[in-house]
């Protein structure tokens, strides 16, 4: 493991910022191109928001978003405590959402398996839901200044 960083926050959507910056801010001694900088704060925008619309349903929380990094590989971890997921499968198919009424678009895990490379969901109901994602870094390329 070449780096780590760990922080907790309450799960309110103000925060959904936070976890995008501090991400961010983590990965940029990796030298991340635009594209994988933005695939990543995207991801974890839709990981925080499930646990904030539908970990807490609707209440108040804590989240647990961890990062490390090995070589280019960038791993985080966002976990919440709250009312798990009662079919994961289901949970990702594309357009599943169990708040219709809240006019959600039932994207979350799409956008996040499409944006990473690897994404895992680990859930239990009354206990919280943990969602692991990874992704290979590709450096952004310098700028050639003799032109």
């Amino acid at each position: 493991m070449n780096n780590y960083m760990s922080i907790r926050f309450k799960s309110v959507s103000e925060n959904e910022a936070l976890a995008r910056a501090s991400i961010a801010s983590f990965v940029s001694s990796m030298n991340p191109s635009i594209e994988d900088l933005a695939d990543i704060k995207t991801s974890i925008s839709e990981a925080v928001t499930n646990c904030i619309v539908h970990g807490y349903d609707g209440g108040v929380g804590m989240v647990e978003m961890s990062a490390y990094t090995e070589g280019k590989k960038l791993t985080v971890k966002i976990t919440d405590k709250g009312k798990g997921i009662h079919n994961i499968e289901q949970a990702r198919e594309p357009l599943f959402t169990s708040k219709p009424e809240a006019e959600r678009s039932g994207m979350g895990f799409t956008i996040m398996e499409s944006f990473m490379d690897n994404i895992k969901v680990i859930s239990q109901v009354g206990k919280g839901t943990t969602v692991i994602m990874s992704k290979v870094l590709t450096q952004k390329m310098e700028c050639d200044d003799a032109g």
